[in-house]
């Protein structure tokens, strides 16, 4: 790439850590509202200017070392707000929506599965961890395999999914996620309806609800659950941006553009689909033990209906099947509500009419996920 369009590149990279960190950790309202116009400007701006298009051509079609743009960009924030708790946490929730989003991606931007149960899978991971942190397992196991058992319901889940199509298969997903609250709260074993403690994280032999000291240096314990997040976010990122680019990418693409189609020319349709439900499933329950672990607490108010819209909301509005547009999408939509204190009630009335106006205006979400190109090596 030239020079030119690099540096502008970089700019655009830096412009957009400093809106999200502003939105992050301001809390003056005029601040978080200027930062977020001037997001939704920027997010225009890649989209019309060319400079814009150099940029999502950059992310789109570099190496795997674009990555580095993740953890580069979130520790800049963490380190520059280490004593912050609060948007520390915020920090923490956003990578791990953006890592259970990802899943999403996997399923339904990807393989075209549509999965309204995406809270339901979130909890399972949860409450795995809530169980299975008294064993004396280690931490990093339990993640694994609150990932595994929200796979293995899955499994079940999706036979009925794959007898049915459009909204008939939605309303099987929005049927289990109530059955699974419903479940719950009238399951004493796992808590009821007051919820279960789960136990902390511990990664070699560091409890991270401890706070880190380092000489002089010291960090709110939020920071390590950010820094857990970030290195789950980062690996699973680049899986799935390597799945999205391999033949396994193409056969999903084939399956959710023309399932018939992709059938006549020997795709085993049925067997993608499973294949991607599956994977995405592993990523959500993941995302889901690491919340439990950092919330320290789990209830069946965690994981409703409403939970599936918000992650639902978060790969629509950023873009179907852009991997890179799921982190801006989070913080506009978990961390913005949440900012938006000082008009109280009214803040998720402003909220949903962001939501409409960016649906209105740019239909295939801010950052929509460009054509695959296929290129043709011609020898001399």
């Amino acid at each position: 790439m030239p020079a030119r369009k690099l540096i502008a590149s970089s700019a655009i990279a830096l412009v957009s850590i400093v809106l999200a960190a502003i939105i992050v950790v301001s809390e003056e309202q005029w601040v978080i509202a200027a930062a977020l116009v001037g997001a939704l400007a920027l997010s225009f701006g890649i989209a019309k200017t060319s400079a814009g298009q150099d940029f999502a051509a950059l992310l789109q079609n570099s190496g795997p070392w674009i990555a580095l743009l993740i953890p580069a960009g979130t520790l800049a924030i963490g380190l520059a707000f280490h004593e912050e708790h609060f948007a520390l946490m915020m920090l923490a929730t956003v990578l791990i929506y953006s890592l259970a989003c990802i899943g999403l991606n996997i399923q339904f931007g990807y393989a075209g599965v549509i999965n309204f149960a995406g809270a339901a899978f979130f909890g399972v991971g949860g409450y795995t961890a809530a169980v299975l942190g008294n064993t004396g397992l280690p931490s990093l196991l339990i993640l694994l395999a609150g990932g595994l058992v929200a796979a293995a319901i899955g499994c079940i889940l999706i036979l009925p999914v794959l007898r049915t199509k459009g909204h008939y298969a939605a309303l099987i997903t929005i049927a289990f996620v109530l059955l699974f609250r419903s479940f719950l709260e009238v399951n004493h074993t796992l808590g009821g309806p007051q919820g279960l403690r789960v136990e902390g994280a511990t990664i070699a032999g560091q409890e991270l609800f401890m706070g880190i000291e380092i000489g002089s240096f010291e960090a709110s314990f939020y920071l390590n659950y950010v820094l857990l997040a970030l290195v789950l976010l980062t690996i699973f990122f680049l899986l799935a941006r390597f799945l999205e680019k391999s033949w396994i990418g193409i056969n999903l693409d084939s399956v959710r553009e023309d399932p018939i189609g992709a059938a006549v020319f020997g795709v085993n349709v049925a067997y993608w689909r499973i294949v991607s439900f599956v994977l995405g499933n592993v990523l959500i329950g993941i995302a889901g033990a690491t919340f439990a672990m950092m919330q320290n607490f789990i209830a069946p108010s965690n994981f409703t209906f409403q939970q599936s819209l918000l992650m639902l909301a978060i790969i629509v509005l950023g873009g179907i099947g852009n991997l890179w547009a799921v982190i801006p999408a989070a913080i506009l939509v978990v961390v913005v509500p949440e900012k938006l204190q000082a008009i109280s009630e009214y803040r998720i009335l402003v909220f949903a009419i962001l939501v409409v106006l960016v649906l209105r205006f740019r239909p295939n979400g801010l950052f929509p996920r460009p054509m695959r190109h296929f290129r043709r090596e011609v020898g001399q």
